[in-house]
């Protein structure tokens, strides 16, 4: 990866307490996944940002690599990967992913 595009995926991660990145945005998702994420985020209440990587391919292949998982959408909490949809939705149906987010925004 272009240390550029790197740097671009480190300052999004860290600019903002909660980063997604994503197919679409968090008001249009352009796949299920993605929308799925999306609706996780707004139950919860919590503010949080997207990125989507439909509109920029080096994004879109970079963030793959960053974080060593080879599918979107991809979460960020506090500067940490804590994974996709599925994982996601684990975390949400046993009450972790309240507690993580509740702990990142107090932070």
């Amino acid at each position: 990866m272009a240390p550029e595009v790197k740097e671009r995926i480190e300052t999004l991660i860290n600019t903002h307490k909660i980063m997604v990145f994503m197919k679409g945005t968090k008001l249009m998702p352009q796949c299920g996944f993605s929308n799925n994420v999306v609706q996780i985020l707004n139950v919860l209440g919590v503010p949080f940002e997207t990125f989507d990587v439909l509109s920029d391919y080096d994004i879109r292949q970079g963030i793959k690599e960053y974080s060593n998982w080879p599918t979107i959408p991809q979460v960020y909490v506090n500067g940490e990967f804590l994974g996709g949809s599925d994982i996601l939705i684990e975390l949400y149906q046993s009450g972790q992913l309240q507690e993580t987010v509740q702990v990142a925004l107090a932070s």
